[in-house]
């Protein structure tokens, strides 16, 4: 079976830290072993700092444990630059990046907790799913 591709948006990072139950978390878990390939861009990576920085007291994270986390997801993706911006064409324009990351890395999925935020991706060959559905794509049989 063809090896999933992915873009993880913002959210199912923050889903994964807040609790150690739910599909993002077990996602976040999947990481380390080398379940899917998940792409990131220095946006991509950017905003995950920011975002979990703005939140560590809420997740009772460190700046330095936020940094070791940031180190490890940047080990265990795969890094692109991008050179075409398909600027504005999600309803939350903040979103388009992971987009344009997805198009980029030919990424079959973009794992969101805001499906709807990313209405229309099917355009460029790229699905949004929730991290429980895209579980159920990993653990689906093959035949």
């Amino acid at each position: 079976m063809k090896r999933q591709q992915i873009v993880m948006d913002t959210n199912v990072l923050v889903a994964g830290l807040q609790s150690n139950t739910g599909a993002s978390y077990i996602l976040l878990q999947f990481l380390n072993e080398n379940v899917f390939d998940l792409h990131v861009s220095v946006p991509a990576v950017f905003q995950y700092r920011a975002v979990l920085t703005r939140r560590s007291r809420f997740l009772r994270l460190t700046h330095q444990a936020i940094e070791h986390l940031i180190d490890d997801i940047c080990m265990h993706t795969h890094h692109h630059e991008i050179h075409f911006l398909w600027r504005s064409f999600l309803i939350d324009p903040g979103d388009d990046f992971f987009l344009e990351l997805a198009v980029a890395a030919k990424a079959d999925w973009i794992v969101t907790h805001n499906v709807r935020h990313f209405r229309g991706c099917e355009t460029f060959g790229v699905q949004a799913l929730r991290p429980v559905e895209f579980l159920n794509v990993l653990l689906e049989p093959t035949s």
